[in-house]
């Protein structure tokens, strides 16, 4: 499938989605690998997986970059060559990128009503405002799920817990924007939140 998705969040910052609908074979036979990345998606037990990685292959390709342009550090942050910042995230049949001249973040999630088993390792200040009862319960949590891995990805530091030192700022979930702070190590730092929803999946990337 062509391209699912663009946003311009501002005129330094492009996301893109993709909807992976392709084959492996579709996916893989267009793209120019580095030797790493060949032996990487090869290497893979899921095809799932597989056509998540060549589907940011083919965003890569929207953004005007190669597969040779993309690199990883020791933590697994990805940078690219020119010094543009980029997050990357799939999930399932989702991927999408982020790419701008500000430190970002990005996250891709399927809504699932088994995220209420894992809320309260992520969950804190945010039971202020959540009301457990809420037809919008699951995609609340969804959407701050989504909003603290994409602080986790811009901030890229060591020791950063969603539980304690990533906080959702309330919203509704027809706002598709609020504000989220990290405050670690007496340290505290704001960033502007945009988040959507499609076909049961909710998006949503951080802006420094």
């Amino acid at each position: 499938m062509p391209l699912y998705k663009t946003l311009t969040p501002n005129l330094q910052t492009c996301v893109k989605i993709w909807k992976i609908t392709e084959s492996f074979n579709a996916l893989m036979a267009p793209l120019q690998l580095t030797e790493n990345s060949f032996n990487r998606v090869n290497g893979m037990k899921s095809e799932l997986h597989q056509r998540g990685f060549l589907s940011v292959r083919h965003l890569l390709k929207e953004f005007g970059y190669t597969d040779a342009d993309l690199f990883y550090d020791d933590f697994g942050k990805p940078y690219l060559k020119d010094g543009k910042q980029i997050s990357i995230t799939h999930s399932f049949n989702f991927s999408a990128m982020i790419v701008s001249n500000c430190k970002v973040g990005i996250d891709v999630e399927k809504q699932r009503d088994k995220i209420t088993l894992i809320a309260h390792k992520f969950i804190d200040y945010e039971n202020l405002y959540l009301n457990t009862h809420a037809k919008d319960y699951i995609k609340k949590l969804t959407v701050i799920w989504c909003i603290k891995e994409s602080l986790y990805k811009l901030y890229a530091t060591p020791g950063l817990s969603f539980k304690n030192h990533c906080l959702a700022i309330p919203f509704n979930i027809e706002d598709e924007q609020t504000l989220a702070w990290i405050d670690y190590k007496n340290k505290k730092c704001r960033y502007n939140i945009a988040f959507l929803e499609f076909e049961g999946f909710t998006c949503a990337f951080a802006i420094a």
